[in-house]
């Protein structure tokens, strides 16, 4: 009967010890996930400025680029694909397909800025106007500020990614689904760069 009760206590301690694992890497799943959502939600604000910028500078803009409004109305499009875009990441940061819609939506916005921007070279008038101006700076300022994000992000769910790959870890991130998150990445090397908004 004495060794049966010892063999109890060691299967029960042994089991403690299971559990205790378990909850501290289940634990330190959440609070990676938390960071990566919560880095997120930095750039998630940056987007958010840039986005109420732009229709000030395209306004800025109509009025001394009547003859670009095949422009104006494609930096204008590509805003509102970014911003529907970025409201579904936002929903679920570091879902995989909601990241590669954002990155595509905003390459394709940062195009579209960088040809306004190209075109407003154009016009002495509007490259002297004060309000644009102070828009462009507000802009470059602004895509500074994404850039940081982006990179804070990065980094939280590349640490995620790692803890949840690693073993014994991974045995836990499978039982309770904690999936993959996804790197905020730019498709197109020359979109990496901000815009230049230069107008001195």
């Amino acid at each position: 009967m004495g060794a049966f009760v010892v063999f109890l206590v060691v299967v029960a301690a042994v089991a403690g010890l299971l559990l205790l694992f378990v909850i501290g890497q289940y634990n330190q799943l959440v609070t990676l996930r938390n960071r990566f959502k919560n880095a997120f939600s930095q750039i998630d604000v940056q987007l958010k400025r840039r986005y109420d910028l732009i229709p000030n500078l395209v306004e800025t803009a109509k009025a001394y680029m009547q003859h670009e409004a095949s422009t104006l109305e494609a930096v204008t499009q590509a805003r509102n694909l970014a911003q529907a875009a970025g409201n579904r990441a936002a929903a679920n940061p570091g879902d995989p397909s909601a990241m590669k819609d954002l990155g595509g939506a905003e390459a394709g916005l940062a195009g579209a800025l960088g040809r306004l921007l190209a075109v407003a070279e154009a016009y002495p008038d509007l490259k002297a106007n004060q309000n644009m101006m102070q828009l462009t700076e507000e802009l470059t300022s602004t895509e500074n500020k994404i850039a940081f994000a982006r990179q804070a992000y990065n980094d939280s769910v590349m640490a995620y990614n790692t803890k949840r790959e690693l073993f014994p870890t991974n045995l836990v991130a499978g039982i309770f689904q904690f999936g993959p998150a996804e790197l905020f990445q730019v498709d197109n090397p020359s979109e990496r760069q901000a815009p230049k908004v230069s107008f001195s």
